[in-house]
């Protein structure tokens, strides 16, 4: 392992950090439930869980995918999560001899799967403000791993700038779990791009509040993607995986997505100006569905998260991202009540050390 965080500390997600009771600060998964018209979508089909799923449904659920992005159907490959993607990622990538390199900061899962799969990787830490350099990328590299929107800088690359990252002989994954929500989702998204050895991971659990279905897909070069489902399992995907793909593509969805993007932004806007306002340093301007912040200067942020948490606010800690160290702190997009509560117990604790 590189120096940077412990192969511990690269597994560790942000549900750890919850509080019970507390206003959760650390998971970024809007709400706490899918709304009412995808339970009611799901529940339409628990008659239907006594039997396996059908070709009919998975072939429904994948033009749903490909129809969205504009692809045809060896274009797309439906994943339990993108946590799923990475895992065939990596092992697609031992069983080709690949080396790769993974840009930082950003979610670790990815190094974790390539690393379990005995892929040897180099690391591509970005300086602030953390945007992509393709220049910094080596050349050897011969499978890249970026995120677009990054978790957790909340820094949105430029598409011509990802899009550099692809050529032939090289496989391009870019993952794209909060792309949905940016406010130019079609300016910046390379899913149905069509350039060679591109993979688009996407995921359903974020915007949809689906985290415990675990429902994604990818989108990319058709003979990476029939690679990447070697070996695979028959029924990959559950008949209520494949309902939750249709619904959420389809285009009531895509409306409601409108709607939700635009409060996304709102949100946003109003969560850094209430932090600047508390003195709460804001690092990078954020376009994602969450915010990179610092503890205090000259206070231990150790302690002082520990500090939040006991006061009932849950943070995601930033050390266990390489390029990051304990004085981040990464803040899902919350509402202006829970926005509040924040603010009042990072005054709290951060005068409270003072005294």
């Amino acid at each position: 392992m590189p120096e940077g965080p412990s192969w511990d500390a690269l597994r560790h997600h942000g549900d750890a950090e919850l509080v019970p009771g507390g206003v959760d600060f650390a998971v970024n998964v809007r709400g706490d439930g899918p709304p009412a018209w995808l339970r009611e979508r799901l529940a339409s089909r628990l008659g239907d869980l006594g039997g396996y799923p059908t070709v009919d449904d998975d072939e429904a659920a994948v033009a749903a995918v490909a129809a969205r992005h504009g692809v045809g159907p060896d274009g797309v490959l439906l994943l339990g999560g993108a946590a799923e993607g990475f895992h065939l990622i990596a092992d697609h990538a031992a069983r080709r001899g690949l080396h790769a390199a993974v840009v930082h900061p950003s979610f670790t899962e990815p190094e974790v799967e390539l690393r379990r799969a005995g892929v040897g990787v180099d690391r591509v830490i970005l300086p602030p403000p953390y945007r992509l350099d393709p220049a910094l990328v080596p050349d050897e590299a011969d499978l890249v791993v970026v995120g677009n929107p990054t978790n957790p800088t909340s820094v949105l690359h430029p598409r011509d700038t990802v899009a550099a990252l692809c050529r032939p002989g090289r496989v391009t994954v870019v993952d794209e779990a909060f792309c949905d929500v940016v406010s130019d989702e079609a300016g910046h998204t390379l899913a149905g791009a069509g350039l060679p050895g591109l993979v688009v991971l996407r995921s359903l659990t974020k915007t949809w509040a689906l985290a415990g279905l675990r429902v994604g897909y990818a989108v990319g070069d058709p003979a990476v993607l029939a690679d990447l489902a070697t070996d695979r399992p028959h029924w990959p995907l559950g008949t209520l995986q494949l309902e939750a793909v249709r619904a959420c593509l389809a285009p009531a969805a895509d409306r409601e997505l409108e709607t939700v993007r635009a409060q996304v932004v709102a949100e946003r806007e109003a969560m850094v100006a209430a932090l600047e306002t508390a003195g709460i340093p804001v690092v990078v301007p954020p376009e994602a569905p969450f915010v990179l912040v610092r503890t205090p200067a000259g206070m231990d942020p150790v302690a002082f998260r520990a500090g939040l948490a006991r006061r009932g606010i849950a943070t995601r800690r930033g050390d266990t991202f390489p390029g990051l160290d304990a004085t981040y702190l990464r803040l899902a997009v919350r509402d202006g009540r829970m926005v509040a509560e924040l603010v009042r117990a990072w005054r709290a604790q951060r005068e409270g050390d003072r005294r």
